[in-house]
């Protein structure tokens, strides 16, 4: 078992992941609160809803994440006599087994027989086909608080195709491991993309169902639509609360870690460097080849099937920072995006053009889609200080938080 990092201090019931890319084997009712109470998530709280559940054809929009104790919500369903009828699956696919970006096809789930409608192939959202024998719709899966991770995106979509369809959608609410935070640019609307719809900062700092409230608060369906939404919240959670994700929510999201660094080291996915992908602890390293002489640390990135099957440099050995090694605890207490890992990196590559071209390589992605701000990238070049760089995304991000706080559950 590996533990977790030193200094990295959650109050947790000795959870752990039994390797780097396996889940868990305790539930997430092990996870206590700073009170000794049980954090219990919606969809563990079945007695809240599996009447509501009876007599209804069921749709589940779910993926690995979606469990009861150790067991997958379909499964746990289906055992105690509910009609699940259809299953949609996001990014990653339904039971979680699909590489980032790689688009997934429809199938029939081997473990249940029910069909799977892909919702990150050929369309992004159910059809009234596919609606059509479905009675009530459900959501549960694990979010980790950022704009550009894309489960926020398909909770919208799948709002928009039940307003649209006159179905009421059940959103079983998950803690956010991220949600102790809010920060970064306020995305420009000029930049919209499949990883960013909404304007929002970089970490939005709220649950999927505390997302799904502003979504219809703030009129973010088209044509004025609102989805009918009944929430089963989280039991004894606030947002300030650590919590480690007993699954792992995506292929390379898959230590305590790569989640509490996500929010930063997304962004390296706009630059030249190699931020982990191709090893078995991605989001939390970043270098490149060129940077041999400046760091001690390296890492070589490999093809590894279902989670990087061509990683930027791969088999060649890059060096740079290893940020398993940061502290932990202080990285909560700042709640910040680390600003200054990506001024270090800029500072340090020999090769300053290349740095934000995306036009190197199909594995660098354009900085600005990622931090939803054009002035971020040239920033970084003409050598901001940090606290100006946070002065220009005011007043949209102070704006946002006040925002935030009419749709918020949890303290």
């Amino acid at each position: 078992m590996k533990k977790l990092l030193a200094g990295f201090s959650l109050v947790v019931m000795a959870v752990v992941y039994s390797s780097f890319n396996q889940p868990s084997t305790l539930t997430e009712s092990s996870v206590s609160n700073d009170t000794g109470k049980v954090i219990k998530t919606g969809a563990d709280q079945t007695e809240k809803y599996l009447p509501y559940l009876k007599g209804k054809r069921i749709g589940i929009v779910g993926n690995k994440t979606s469990i009861i104790g150790r067991t997958h919500l379909v499964d746990s369903l289906r055992s105690l006599g509910v009609n699940i009828v259809k299953a949609f699956g996001p990014e990653h696919g339904f039971r979680g087994n699909a590489s980032a970006g790689v688009k997934v096809q429809n199938e029939v789930d081997s473990a249940t027989g029910i069909s799977i409608i892909s919702l990150y192939g050929t369309k992004r959202k159910p059809s009234k086909e596919d609606l059509s024998n479905v009675d009530l719709m459900v959501f549960d899966i694990q979010d980790v608080g950022c704009r550009f991770y894309t489960y926020i995106n398909v909770l919208a979509d799948v709002m928009e195709a039940c307003a649209e369809n006159g179905k009421e959608l059940l959103i079983l609410d998950r803690p956010n491991p991220n949600g102790y935070f809010v920060d970064g640019p306020v995305m420009d609307m000029k930049l919209k993309s499949g990883i960013g719809k909404f304007p929002i900062p970089i970490t939005h700092g709220m649950t999927i169902g505390e997302f799904a409230q502003m979504v219809n608060g703030e009129g973010w369906l088209p044509n004025g639509l609102k989805c009918k939404i009944k929430i089963i919240p989280v039991a004894n959670y606030n947002h300030d609360m650590p919590y480690t994700l007993p699954v792992p929510p995506s292929p390379n999201l898959n230590t305590p870690q790569s989640i509490l660094l996500y929010p930063t080291t997304c962004i390296f996915e706009g630059t030249i460097l190699n931020y982990g992908r191709g090893t078995y602890f991605p989001f939390t390293v970043v270098g490149a080849p060129d940077l041999k002489g400046k760091y001690e640390f390296s890492f070589t990135p490999v093809s590894i099937k279902g989670m990087s099957e061509t990683p930027l440099y791969m088999n060649e050995v890059c060096y740079g920072l290893d940020l398993r090694k940061v502290d932990f605890d202080k990285l909560r207490k700042d709640k910040k995006i680390q600003i200054q890992w990506i001024k270090e990196m800029y500072k340090a590559y020999p090769n300053k053009e290349k740095f934000f071209d995306y036009k190197q390589s199909k594995e660098i992605g354009n900085v600005d889609f990622r931090t939803g701000d054009s002035k971020f990238k040239e920033q970084i070049i003409a050598d901001v200080p940090e606290e100006e760089m946070r002065k220009s995304w005011e007043p949209a991000l102070s704006n946002y938080k006040k925002m935030r706080e009419k749709y918020l559950i949890y303290p």
